[in-house]
């Protein structure tokens, strides 16, 4: 293939929005080694494999096809700086990072949003690259947003919401799932509405971390679900999807009023928002399948758009 073909190849891989990871092990002399990708994904559940792959061109290419153990670090959307150091030619990546030993002694990498700690299970040839595919011994999710990756550039998918914000007044609310479970806060009137807060002097980042530190829940956003305009009430609505980390600790809300629900009784409670109402009964159905996607427009009527949960 010549070399404008390639370029072509390459730009249309990159309209498919991709994570970034560092992929890490260590070498013959067990030193610390890594390479920046975003050629990761899951492979089966059980067993647990993953997979990525690595440039036959890499300097580390022996090392990471003859390690015994490596590990994936998928990166947050702060981690921008990590992801850069990894994908060039510094002398000492590990030094400007912070970092720590697994089980395994490889090295993974501080505040990651997740990380998977792996056993090399097979190599497969392929073209210019080889595929590690990974069988994970160790895993923790801490719940925060992703750094995103899309031709050719970084996005990030929680700080990039922020400007979809334009209300004269806006009700920031928290969707908080958690094994097939929601939190729901109880009304006075018997009715339920999620965990919100309205924007005023802070911004809608401080607004959705109070609410989240008055619930007393360990919970992080990851992305808005769901964006509507109330014309009659003059309130334009941003519905965040939050997660909690594998170690999250207590699950009881500090808030009173506060109460997980599962997903079959989420679809019954009596919520006199008909968006509200409409909103829950997507994202059970979402729940369900595990692909989830945003709504845009008001109180009576949008379009979802889907992307893969």
């Amino acid at each position: 293939m010549d070399a404008d073909k390639r370029r072509q190849l390459r730009d249309a891989f990159g309209a498919f929005m991709t994570g970034v990871t560092i992929v890490t092990s260590i070498d013959k002399q067990g030193q610390p080694i890594g390479f920046t990708a975003n050629s990761f994904s899951s492979v089966s559940l059980d067993p647990a494999l993953l997979l990525v792959s690595i440039d036959k061109r890499s300097a580390n290419l022996e090392n990471f096809t003859q390690c015994s153990h490596f590990a994936i670090n998928i990166l947050a959307e702060q981690q921008k700086e990590a992801s850069t150091i990894f994908a060039q030619k510094n002398e000492d990546r590990f030094a400007l990072i912070d970092w720590r030993w697994s089980a395994s002694r490889v090295p993974l990498i501080d505040n990651s949003s997740a990380w998977f700690d792996c056993s090399l299970h097979q190599v497969v040839d392929a073209g210019d690259h080889a595929i590690l595919i990974g069988k994970v011994e160790g895993f923790e999710s801490n719940a925060t947003a992703g750094l995103g990756y899309y031709r050719g550039a970084y996005f990030t998918p929680y700080q990039n919401a922020q400007s979809l914000i334009g209300g004269p007044q806006v009700v920031v609310s928290a969707l908080i799932e958690f094994e097939g479970h929601a939190v729901m806060v109880r009304q006075n009137d018997g009715g339920y509405q999620l965990p919100s807060s309205t924007v005023e002097k802070r911004s809608v980042s401080e607004t959705l971390g109070d609410l989240l530190q008055q619930l007393g829940i360990n919970a992080h956003p990851g992305f808005v679900y769901s964006v509507y305009d109330d014309r009659q009430k003059h309130q334009q609505h941003i519905v965040f999807l939050c997660a909690l980390p594998t170690d999250a600790g207590s699950l009881t809300p500090q808030l009173s009023a506060a109460e997980w629900f599962d997903m079959p009784t989420l679809a019954r409670l009596p919520i006199k928002d008909p968006a509200l109402q409409s909103m829950l009964g997507r994202f059970v159905k979402e729940n369900a399948v595990g692909n989830y996607g945003i709504y845009y427009g008001d109180e009576h009527s949008g379009a979802i758009k889907q992307f893969a949960g």
